[in-house]
């Protein structure tokens, strides 16, 4: 996963932990999710747009 191994994720966590505090992080996280999703989708979405593209 990008190149992070288990350490690297533990410490990104801890630091989260830290400069967000405990109630902040189930929000950051809900909103991450959210931008990963539509990220995918859209990108979805082009690749089949060129496809469709490609065939005409």
């Amino acid at each position: 996963m990008f190149g992070v191994g288990p350490w690297e994720l533990i410490l990104i966590l801890a630091i989260a932990l830290i400069i967000f505090g405990p109630g902040k992080l189930p929000e950051i996280g809900k909103s991450l999710g959210k931008g990963i999703r539509e990220f995918r989708k859209a990108s979805e979405n082009i690749k089949e747009e060129a496809r469709q593209e490609a065939v005409k």
